[in-house]
């Protein structure tokens, strides 16, 4: 299955730029998570935020998505890494899981490595 673009609002992305400039000068982040979320910028669709649709995930967007091996269906609120807090359900995007899902649509399905092979979710709702 071919992925759709990665749609970042114009607002996130200023943020998440000064996030990753930020992490330069302040050595507190890891430095392959900030690597990370500047190629998955470098691949997104800047677009102004009155015109990204309900259905993209944004930063503070709640996200409810399946796990496409297990059946399992879990939420997330994708947060800056200040704010994360996984046992409340706040994913930082500097996560794996928070980098997979940002800019992407309901429907769409996203995957990554981890220790035990690849993950493989699908995006099934956005609120906010």
């Amino acid at each position: 299955m071919q992925q759709q673009t990665i749609r970042v609002t114009d607002f996130d992305s200023r943020r998440l730029q000064g996030l990753i400039r930020g992490s330069q000068v302040v050595d507190t982040l890891d430095a392959g998570s900030v690597d990370g979320l500047e190629r998955h910028l470098d691949e997104a669709e800047v677009t102004p935020a009155a015109h990204i649709g309900p259905d993209v995930v944004t930063m503070s967007s709640e996200v409810q998505v399946s796990d496409l091996d297990s059946g399992e269906t879990f939420d997330f609120q994708l947060v800056f890494p200040h704010l994360a807090d996984a046992p409340a359900g706040k994913i930082s995007v500097l996560a794996p899981l928070g980098m997979a899902v940002l800019g992407r649509s309901v429907g769409e399905m996203v995957s990554w490595q981890v220790p035990a092979g690849v993950r493989r979710l699908r995006v099934d709702h956005v609120l906010y």
